[in-house]
């Protein structure tokens, strides 16, 4: 019975699968976010490319 007692008292478990969560969500967030940059630094890029070719 006191084996049971641990177990359901035993709360390591959850606080590694809410770790897992939180960096699951920072890793979306930042992958947006590099999405994001790499279209504007690409746009950036093309823009100084296309002038270059006009000079």
């Amino acid at each position: 019975m006191q084996t049971i007692r641990k177990f359901i008292k035993n709360n390591k478990g959850a606080t590694a699968i809410e770790y897992g969560l939180i960096a699951a969500l920072i890793a979306v967030a930042a992958i947006a976010a590099m999405q994001g940059l790499g279209t504007n630094l690409k746009n950036t890029f093309n823009n100084v490319a296309s002038n270059m070719k006009t000079t």
